[in-house]
């Protein structure tokens, strides 16, 4: 029996291996008769037909070829959410009633639920409403770095930590994808601030690109298979993004083995010649009106007539936008996925990222769940209880089907049988306007006469909850903040709204840092909520209640001021001359904060839950690995407390002797768990060795050096449940 019961499991395994084998030989049959039939059409076409591909005709979209059946190319902004319509050649909107959409929280929100699979579903989501909207790409998502808490776009990106980024995007954009939309990861590359954005030239050390900001990128295309990436607006070592030979031609194109499109973002072309020679692919937004005067327009017609330019040059970036057409099935039309808006699965894939996203950072005598059945009156105080968020933030601006407020979702969920008291408390004072933060200067005015109305009804009330934190006058694309403090007067409304009633509970609405010094001793609780998308009213009232619980962790450092933040700490933000220096390195975020022994306010992948965890049981399957094996690490997750919730297992390295300065300590696996009061997983985390290995500048190389690493497991980077010394031969 046993001899059959192996030449069965042989059989199986044949079967198995033949059937990848039969899988992979039809792919590489199909990429054989797509690079075919892209040929074919680049020979049919004459010089002019090849560069109307190359360049924007309208705003958003990109002429076809009728007579080659190649289709129009449809462009639409939308990291968390398809932008409503743009007039075709200006910036209004089209004003049509249909383009309503589902709107999620922004990029750091999705980072702060550490779950990957969200990111799918979100991916999928997008992709989905995308298709039913007629869009072939949607210009997201966005993975730049979290360098400074001031980044105006800080928002929109996901986190401090490359690995964290890698995760999240990889899995948003194979979902996407899948939905045949390409994305376009942006922004391509070290777009880690709005002032002078299109026109500071960042520099950093090798170690630091490779280390710190290459990594998200090279996931989003090796690993993700990102079909197109956007070139940010600012110079990298002297050279705009877009015509950046190390970036776009030896790097993306070469060592990420790229074939998909290199777009700009929109104005980021400055060159005709030397973007073409060093691989831009798309021109989009050029502030001219005349589209033929664009630079990979006629000018690029007349480089190729002159001598300057081969046609090759030109096909070649037909070719790649002609992949991305064929890999998104415009070709074949009734094979194309057909998309669909607004449906209760999209709804419930908002409110599952809002729910999961909000961090827990303080619940002093366990004063939150609120228990509603029991309250007879309550405050709701704060200009963000009422505040609608999902139409600011300028290129992520979404036109939401509905949003669902705080204090909407309060009265409705718990209003018959509670008594809610509304107070203003603070007023926004400040005025919005593209590419200037003047209008944050003054907005710092405490308003006497709306706080005495805030503590009027905070003392008839049993409990308080102040919604606080930023708008998008302040989280925005186009402007940097001043500084990171709360606007308004926020903080000495907080501080009298406590004195008048000690069951205060604050709720932060904002995307980037914010100072919470002011704040963390005067009130008991302290629940981070960012910008929660259409659903954010409805996430945060169940948060509140307890019927879910808190799982979300910081996406990045929590600094007790901004003079503790690297970039700031070191006086190299936002540059000088226009010219910005990268002098803390590899050091950014946490890495800093750990290895300078910095104590922040709250730490990087930090956040509490109304229940409590174990994390033991920490081990490697061996001690010793050589540099082509991987470690696989184990630890058992426990729910020691009374309420469903959720852990995230992190597991960070460090490398006490080396050549070279490593950081105290890298996040290198983490996974998010759920689990019922008293059960408890083991979960495995696996390391590549090869992943411990920091970049060697001299010998333009990654290198594992030989010797002992510590492997840490907690529940955020300030804290470790366990460690495990590995020895690396």
């Amino acid at each position: 029996m046993k001899s059959k019961k192996v030449v069965r499991q042989f059989v199986l395994v044949l079967a198995g291996v033949m059937t990848a084998g039969m899988a992979s030989a039809q792919l590489v049959a199909n990429d054989s008769k797509q690079e075919e039939k892209i040929s074919s059409l680049i020979s049919q076409m004459t010089l002019s037909e090849k560069v109307s591909l190359l360049h924007a005709n309208s705003k958003f979209y990109v002429s076809g070829i009728k007579r080659l059946g190649i289709p129009e190319w449809a462009l639409s902004d939308g990291p968390h959410g398809v932008r409503a319509e743009i007039n075709r050649h200006d910036w209004a909107y089209a004003g049509w009633t249909n383009d309503a959409a589902t709107c999620f929280p922004p990029g750091t929100a999705l980072a702060a639920t550490w779950n990957p699979k969200l990111a799918y579903e979100r991916g999928i989501v997008l992709g989905e409403e995308a298709r039913s909207r007629g869009k072939d790409i949607l210009l997201g998502p966005g993975i730049n770095i979290i360098r400074s808490p001031l980044c105006g776009r800080n928002f929109e990106y996901m986190s401090e930590d490359p690995f964290l980024i890698s995760r999240m995007a990889v899995a948003y954009i194979k979902a996407l994808q899948s939905k045949d939309v390409a994305v376009s990861v942006k922004h391509w590359l070290a777009n880690n601030q709005e002032t002078h954005r299109d026109s500071i030239d960042v520099h950093m050390s090798e170690r630091a690109l490779r280390e710190i900001y290459l990594p998200g990128f090279k996931a989003s295309v090796t690993e993700g298979g990102a079909y197109t990436v956007m070139a940010a607006y600012n110079k990298f070592r002297g050279d705009w993004c877009a015509e950046n030979e190390y970036l776009d031609r030896e790097i993306l194109r070469e060592e990420f083995g790229f074939k998909g499109v290199l777009m700009t973002d929109w104005a980021a072309a400055h060159s005709t010649i030397k973007a073409a020679l060093n691989g831009l692919d798309l021109e989009m937004g050029t502030d001219k009106k005349d589209y033929n005067e664009w630079y990979f327009a006629d000018p690029l017609i007349r480089a190729v007539e002159e001598g300057k330019i081969s046609v090759a040059v030109v096909d070649e970036k037909v070719a790649n936008v002609l992949r991305v057409m064929m890999k998104t099935k415009m070709f074949d039309e009734e094979k194309r996925e057909k998309g669909k808006m607004n449906t209760p699965e999209h709804q419930q894939a908002a409110y599952n990222d809002a729910a999961e996203a909000a961090v827990l950072l303080q619940n002093n005598g366990n004063i939150l769940p609120l228990n509603f059945n029991k309250i007879k009156s309550i405050a709701i105080i704060g200009d963000n209880a009422t505040r609608k968020h999902c139409n600011g933030g300028l290129s992520s601006e979404i036109k939401a089907l509905y949003e669902i407020t705080p204090l909407d979702a309060i009265r409705k969920k718990f209003g018959a049988t509670v008594k809610i008291n509304f107070a203003q408390g603070y007023e926004k004072q400040s005025t919005f306007k593209e590419g200037s933060n003047a209008g944050q200067t003054s907005s710092d005015m405490v308003d006497w006469k709306l706080i005495d109305e805030a503590v009027k009804v905070a003392k008839e009330s049993e409990a308080v909850i102040i919604f606080g934190g930023l708008n998008h006058d302040f989280d925005t694309e186009s402007f940097d903040k001043q500084n990171m403090d709360l606007p308004y007067g926020q903080d000495v409304l907080i501080r009298e709204v406590a004195k008048a009633n000690p069951n205060t509970v604050v709720v932060i609405i904002a995307g980037s840092p914010v100072k919470l010094s002011g704040i963390v001793y005067r009130v008991p609780a302290i629940l981070w909520s960012w910008f929660g998308g259409m659903e954010a009213g409805n996430a945060v009232a169940d948060l509140l209640s307890g019927k879910v619980n808190p799982s979300g962790k910081l996406p990045f450092t929590l600094p007790v001021s901004l003079d503790q933040s690297p970039a700031h700490a070191l006086g190299n933000f936002p540059g000088r001359n226009l010219q910005v220096n990268y002098e803390e390195d590899i050091l950014v975020g946490y890495r800093w904060f750990a290895t300078k022994k910095i104590v922040p306010q709250f730490p990087f992948g930090y956040g509490l839950s109304y229940t409590g965890f174990s994390i033991s049981h920490f081990s490697t399957d061996k001690t010793s690995y050589r540099k082509g094996e991987t470690i696989h690490a184990k630890c058992t997750v426990k729910n020691t407390g009374s309420r469903y919730g959720a852990e995230v297992a992190q597991l960070y390295v460090s490398d006490p002797v080396c050549s070279v300065l490593r950081p105290e300590k890298e996040l290198k696996a983490f996974e998010k768990v759920f689990l019922h009061p008293g059960e408890s997983k083991t979960l495995e985390l696996n390391v590549k060795v090869a992943d411990l290995a920091f970049y060697d500048e001299a010998g333009k190389a990654w290198n594992v050096e030989p010797g002992e690493f510590v492997l840490h497991i907690g529940n955020s980077s300030n804290n470790v449940s366990g460690s495990v010394k590995i020895l690396v031969k």
